[in-house]
């Protein structure tokens, strides 16, 4: 008999009942909660008059609707504001753990999550945003969930899920100067495309994933969900096991010998199967840039956007709508064209290494004068880290500021949007057309490339800077 998956261990642990020919009742172990998805669920809990089951498991914080300046202050935009005391007043009826907006540990709910040490190997975690997968990379199983199934895990701890396949998708060798994670799942999801990872729970593995701190291992699993897949994970070792330590929430004592023993039990065994295997060489990936309107069409900074007929006839009309909303040729160079706006920031790239490799990059350096740029911490707890490490002032010095933390320009659900038709260089995880602000284009990158366009002013191989 083959050996399991970590998926495997994990989804077994947690399976309640099998509903016959049907999906599963899986027990979800951490409940994560923010001002967009849950309002519906609360009203559908208060019709039906049943209470939350386990309040203790489930964490709320604001992130995606609050303004990144002058927090102090009422939050001017009605439906923002809204949202954002609706959600404080659910979680005071339902006796939920709330981290507001002034609060110390408030911030964007998959930055908060890992930084408290509430996110865990061995956990199922959910909550109402596709880009759950982040936790993930602690090896867990995590995923979004819709406002209906925030309801029924708000209702019983628990989802009805049918079980996916699963995929490996093996990076080995050493990464170039200058390739950051953000390249390497960029480079992947150019390379399967954006379906290329439907109905599949993605493990990553091999020698270039195990190098990588658990900040750039969280960025990749954040955006296995632009590949398509059901959620993205990597297997917990000692660099997982070091990084929950002695966290806010991470067990202490007696229970943390207790669980780490647990945790060093999951990985994948030697002989376990994958539905799906796959394999790529770190050195083939350099510094990726999208060119498109979504993430799949990115490639190698120094290359050219493909010409028509290199594109897949099936896709070719797409191909072309996009360049034309994007304002490009098929066949440029990506190097050398206008940037408008650069954005540092989200749950992809919003954490303080994210910060760090920015400020690195243009200490000693000036802003371009064409650009606006928008540096934004994922949480107060990054912003807290950001100021006493000094990282405001160099930024400063180099004509840049540091905003507070929020969801930011991402989504354009506050007040950080890009003005129609204008270029934005952005760390974040989606290019879909308006994603960034109506007829906004967006142009996804590693903190190293978005630094050499912010004080270059056009698209720049941050190599070449470095």
């Amino acid at each position: 008999m083959a050996g399991k998956t970590l998926f495997d261990k994990i989804w077994e642990k947690h399976v309640v009942n099998n509903v016959e020919g049907g999906p599963s009742v899986l027990y979800i172990d951490r409940h994560l909660i923010h001002e967009v998805t849950s309002p519906q669920a609360f009203a559908g809990l208060k019709e039906r008059d049943i209470k939350v089951r386990c309040p203790e498991k489930t964490i709320a914080t604001p992130d995606h609707n609050i303004p990144t300046m002058d927090q102090h202050l009422q939050i001017h935009d009605e439906l923002s504001r809204f949202q954002v005391n609706k959600l404080k007043e659910n979680c005071e009826v339902n006796g939920i753990t709330m981290y507001g907006l002034t609060h110390p540990y408030n911030g964007i709910v998959h930055v908060i999550g890992p930084e408290l040490g509430l996110t865990r190997p061995g956990m199922t975690i959910v909550c109402g945003d596709s880009h759950t997968s982040t936790h993930g990379a602690f090896g867990s199983i995590a995923f979004g969930i819709g406002t209906s199934e925030v309801e029924m895990v708000l209702a019983t701890q628990c989802l009805m899920q049918t079980r996916p396949k699963t995929m490996r998708i093996n990076v080995d060798g050493e990464l170039k100067k200058g390739v950051t994670s953000k390249d390497i799942v960029l480079y992947i999801i150019s390379q399967l495309t954006t379906g290329g990872g439907t109905g599949y729970f993605v493990e990553f593995a091999g020698s270039a994933i195990r190098s990588l701190s658990m900040e750039a291992r969280m960025t990749i699993c954040n955006m296995s969900i632009e590949m398509g897949a059901k959620g993205g994970m990597i297997a917990p070792d000692e660099t997982t096991f070091e990084y929950v330590k002695g966290r806010e929430f991470a067990p202490k004592g007696e229970e943390w010998e207790k669980a780490l023993a647990e945790w060093k039990q999951l990985p994948s065994d030697p002989d376990a199967v994958f539905d799906k295997e796959i394999h790529f060489k770190a050195e083939d990936i350099e510094p990726i840039i999208t060119y498109g309107t979504n993430p799949g069409m990115g490639m190698g900074i120094s290359g050219n956007i493909p010409k028509v007929d290199e594109i897949e006839k099936s896709s070719q009309k797409s191909f072309v709508k996009s360049l034309e909303y994007m304002g490009f040729n098929a066949g440029d160079a990506m190097i050398g064209k206008r940037v408008d706006y650069v954005f540092v920031g989200s749950c992809t790239n919003g954490r303080i290494e994210d910060l760090r490799a920015f400020t690195q990059f243009v200490e000693g350096k000036k802003k371009a004068d064409n650009v606006v740029a928008w540096i934004v911490p994922g949480s107060k707890q990054v912003e807290k880290q950001a100021l006493e490490e000094g990282l405001k002032e160099k930024l400063e010095a180099a004509g840049f500021e540091l905003r507070q933390p929020g969801c930011s320009a991402c989504l354009a659900m506050n007040d950080d949007k890009i003005p129609e038709g204008l270029y934005a260089v952005s760390t974040s995880n989606r290019n879909f057309e308006g994603r960034q602000g109506p007829g906004a284009r967006t142009m996804l990158a590693s903190p190293l490339t978005a630094a050499a366009a912010a004080v270059t002013g056009v698209i720049t191989d941050p190599r070449t800077l470095l």
